[in-house]
């Protein structure tokens, strides 16, 4: 039976001796709050974001698959998605809405989160293993890639949009450890943003810390690399 370890609340420990390795998601840890780049695009396209998830509901109970999810795991490409949803949106706003710059307004709105790199920084001088896991856009990987020094920190990305999976399915996970080498997740700690990302992570073994804030997760952080 797996033991539960008692720490800081959100911070669930592993029954591993100890953690080797961080893993840790891009949007929303690393850089600004997404809903800030989701809120630009709201206002510089005049676009209300509940109706764009309305679109893409509708499009998924078409379907019988969510089109931001396929988009994800590169099973179609950009273009195609926002002409889709393009598409959909046009009834409901009495309009084609203009799309076509989503991903240049997506990123201007978004900065990097430098306390959260720097401590990114700083296990991967005290000589843990670093990663990256994500869910992204294929087009996108040029804009992302270029906000933060990835090659300098994580010796391994894994992209849902290059390998046709994307969190929280456990699938994602497994196939990080495996291309880690076969680390046991019981030696990894993941952070992400997204409370059903963590559930997964936590469920196949690691230890992990939904992020919420930069002081909450570093704390959360430090506390299960030592153990508390």
């Amino acid at each position: 039976m797996r033991r539960r370890f008692v720490g800081p609340p959100n911070v669930r420990r592993s029954d591993s001796a100890g953690i080797t390795t961080v893993i840790s998601d891009f949007g929303g840890v690393l850089t600004t709050p997404l809903i800030q780049s989701f809120a630009a695009v709201q206002d510089r396209t005049g676009i209300p974001m509940e109706e764009l998830g309305k679109a893409m509901a509708r499009i998924a109970e078409r379907n019988g698959s969510h089109p931001l999810f396929e988009l994800e795991k590169g099973l179609i490409s950009e273009p195609d998605f926002l002409d889709g949803v393009g598409e959909e949106l046009e009834p409901a706003l009495g309009h084609r809405p203009e799309m076509h710059q989503f991903r240049e307004i997506y990123f201007e709105a978004l900065e990097p989160n430098e306390r959260m790199i720097e401590l990114m920084r700083e296990l991967k001088r005290d000589g843990l293993r670093m990663a990256m896991l994500t869910n992204n856009v294929r087009e996108w990987e040029p804009l992302w890639r270029s906000m933060l020094p990835v090659d300098e920190i994580f010796e391994l990305v894994v992209d849902s949009a290059f390998v046709g999976m994307r969190k929280p399915d456990p699938e994602i996970y497994e196939l990080i450890l495996e291309r880690l080498g076969g680390v046991p997740a019981g030696e990894c700690v993941f952070i992400d943003d997204v409370d059903a990302n963590v559930e997964t992570a936590r469920s196949v073994g690691m230890t992990a810390v939904h992020y919420r804030e930069n002081d909450q997760a570093i704390a959360e952080v430090r506390a299960a690399l030592s153990g508390d």
